[in-house]
């Protein structure tokens, strides 16, 4: 059977490469390892999609690493949407005090180049999300 090329006839396929990566392959690595895995996707121009997200601190140390690692020829940087947490636990004071208010990581979040993904519409149960190939 004849193999499928591109226009230009280059090996790599024809599309957007999407990493779902669930939350227990996540569960044992360290904040660095998780980071490093993401933008590595990313810099491929993969989406990455994270079953369990990742908690704000986390989130914050990615986008100051996607900061430091943004160059104009070769990597724009990230495009990161994530669902909100769910309302439905105690979000008040004593209940975080009393240990309702948990830091753990949001439900699913989506990373992608900053070139190729544009988020059209998010809500808390939809992340609607425009993805071009350069």
């Amino acid at each position: 059977m004849p193999k499928a090329t591109n226009a230009d006839d280059s090996d790599a396929p024809d599309g957007v490469q999407i990493d779902l990566i669930s939350g227990e392959r996540m569960d044992g690595m360290a904040t660095m390892e998780k980071i490093r895995m993401i933008l590595d996707g990313v810099h491929d121009g993969n989406i990455v999609i994270l079953e369990e997200g990742l908690t704000p601190d986390e989130e914050s140390r990615l986008i100051e690493v996607t900061m430091a690692e943004i160059s104009p020829d070769e990597f724009n940087g990230i495009e990161i949407e994530t669902y909100p947490k769910s309302d439905t636990r105690d979000s008040s004071l004593l209940g975080r005090i009393m240990g309702g208010g948990d830091e753990s990581a949001a439900k699913l979040t989506v990373i992608g180049p900053a070139n190729q993904i544009e988020t059209l519409h998010k809500d808390e149960t939809l992340i609607s999300a425009l993805v071009s190939r350069d």
